[in-house]
């Protein structure tokens, strides 16, 4: 049986200690899409891309309710195994975060971590998945070298290889560009183009031209709630909820 890697959320609500960051999510993010959070900074876009591999299980006073469905499992269930969890879903960073080691020691981790010892299929993992991440040619004669002598955008691609080589359904972005000049963000849009046949990608963007050139779907945030959530040329030709024309006509920002 195919599992469906979609994701549905219901009742989300979300609270640093006191604090009610993120109230009543719900979303249903469909397979084989890309779909855009935008919203004003502190608006609850990371925080809630971080639900979906539990990565806010790691801030102190951090506490989740409701029901997050990926496939066929509510990842906030007792017996879920989180190790395996972000296995299945991938994350890459703002900042591109390679490990201070080689480019094919950076890759190979995550598949060494579950247990491929062999050269190589460990070989073939790095292949594919800097493949994967166009940025193979560029790299493939200098994999012994370390990784933090890559220019930035080089380095993003890596991390973006890196979450490729532990084989997940689901890749999470947040503000993967923001950090980069144009023609290493351009590289990045046309390769997240590109995954979204094998991949579920939602990708977290304060920069909306990004949005309308990559995402199926949007969602806009405003104080902890999804405000809006459609096509991404409705979102931005005709949306139907004044606080999101004024955000994307950039009264307010």
């Amino acid at each position: 049986m195919n599992k469906k890697y979609d994701i549905t959320v219901r009742n989300c609500n979300l609270f640093y200690k006191d604090f009610h960051a993120l109230k009543n999510l719900n979303i249903d993010i469909a397979e084989n899409e890309i779909t855009a959070f935008i919203g004003p900074s502190g608006c609850g876009k990371s925080s809630f891309l971080k639900v979906f591999n539990r990565m806010n299980d790691l801030i102190e006073g951090c506490k989740i309710t409701g029901e997050v469905i990926i496939g066929d499992m509510n990842i906030y269930d007792k017996d879920i195994d989180i190790t395996m969890l972000r296995k299945e879903v991938g994350m890459v960073f703002q900042k591109p975060n390679p490990f201070p080691m080689s480019i094919y020691d950076n890759i190979a981790f995550a598949p060494r971590t579950f247990g491929v010892k062999k050269k190589s299929e460990l070989d073939e993992i790095v292949e594919k998945s800097l493949r994967r991440a166009s940025i193979w040619d560029e790299v493939k004669d200098r994999l012994k070298k370390d990784a933090l002598g890559m220019s930035g955008g080089q380095q993003q691609r890596l991390c973006i290889a890196r979450a490729l080589a532990a084989s997940p359904k689901i890749l999470l972005m947040d503000e993967p560009t923001s950090a980069l000049d144009p023609i290493s963000t351009g590289k990045i849009e046309e390769l997240v183009n590109e995954l979204k046949e094998n991949y579920t990608i939602v990708i977290v963007t304060h920069n909306m031209q990004q949005a309308t050139r990559i995402s199926d779907k949007t969602a806009f945030f405003l104080l902890g709630e999804i405000i809006e959530y459609d096509k991404t040329e409705n979102i931005f030709s005709n949306p139907k909820d004044k606080r999101t024309e004024n955000y994307i006509s950039g009264r307010f920002g």
